[in-house]
């Protein structure tokens, strides 16, 4: 069995209620609940964090070491400036998978640059909740090797 670890950033608590036509309408908890179930079909455990701040961030990857096999994060707004999570998944050496929602290369130009996407294996966005899926998915196969 995979540890995966879900770590979603600034305001995505808020999901469902906040621009509709970016997120989509589902709620943080019903997405967490279809990667739920998604990693109990697969033999996958996993475990969700939110945080609407920085260091708090940090210290849930720094805690991963040796806890998870993989870490899918959605930085929030941190994308496109923390180069203090961008450390930190550095530091970890555990495969980190960035997600977003939005297809962030189509909305406005600050959004198009990732600072976290270096550290990590790789980035799925503009699935909407699906990008969550389509990285467990990945995180799986990941795992397998």
């Amino acid at each position: 069995m995979g540890r995966v670890l879900v770590v979603n950033g600034p305001n995505l608590n808020l999901l469902g209620s906040r621009e509709k036509d970016y997120y989509g309408t589902k709620t943080l908890e019903e997405i967490n609940e279809e990667v739920s179930k998604y990693a109990s079909s697969h033999n996958i455990e996993v475990d969700f964090f939110q945080s609407n701040h920085e260091g708090e961030i940090i210290d849930r990857i720094h805690f991963a070491r040796g806890k998870y096999d993989i870490i899918i994060i959605n930085p929030g707004a941190y994308t496109h400036y923390s180069i203090a999570i961008r450390d930190a998944i550095r530091a970890i050496e555990i495969p980190v998978i960035e997600v977003h929602l939005s297809n962030i290369y189509d909305r406005e130009e600050f959004r198009s640059k990732s600072v976290v996407a270096p550290a990590c294996c790789g980035q799925i966005s503009g699935f909407g909740s699906n990008s969550y899926l389509v990285a467990m998915e990945a995180a799986r196969l990941i795992m397998k090797k």
